[in-house]
């Protein structure tokens, strides 16, 4: 078995810039999987209003935290952000459905992107931006 392929130099600057970027949504889904774990009071209303069960928080919440970890881990990262991106998916499906905005959602998918484009070198080679 062969060993991966390490990474890419990124300058250190853009490192900080793509690291910046993914903490956004990283903050943010953190804190919705912990508060799905937690489960305070609103958080029955809310699924109730979104037109989901209750007792879902629980699988949701870990699926959400599960997905955050393994984008934040810089080996799995790329895996991370495409399941962040299918709940994400899930989340805009919901939220169209009862007529709610999902800008806030398309904007977190993009930073996910963004700041991994900007932390993983390899992402260049895949992407068909020209210099």
């Amino acid at each position: 078995m062969s060993n991966p392929t390490p990474p890419l130099p990124v300058a250190n600057k853009i490192l900080w810039i793509g690291r910046a970027l993914s903490a956004l949504p990283v903050l943010m889904l953190v804190f919705s999987g912990s508060m799905k774990l937690i489960r305070p009071p609103s958080l029955a209303e809310g699924f109730t209003h979104l037109g989901w069960p209750v007792n879902y928080a629980l699988g949701l919440g870990i699926l959400e935290l599960s997905c955050m970890i393994l984008y934040v881990i810089p080996r799995t990262a790329v895996v991370g952000a495409i399941l962040v991106t299918g709940y994400l998916g899930g989340a805009i499906a919901t939220h169209v459905r009862i007529g709610e905005s999902v800008v806030m959602h398309i904007v977190l998918g993009v930073l996910v992107w963004a700041g991994l484009y900007l932390r993983d070198r390899r992402l260049h080679e895949l992407m068909p931006f020209r210099r």
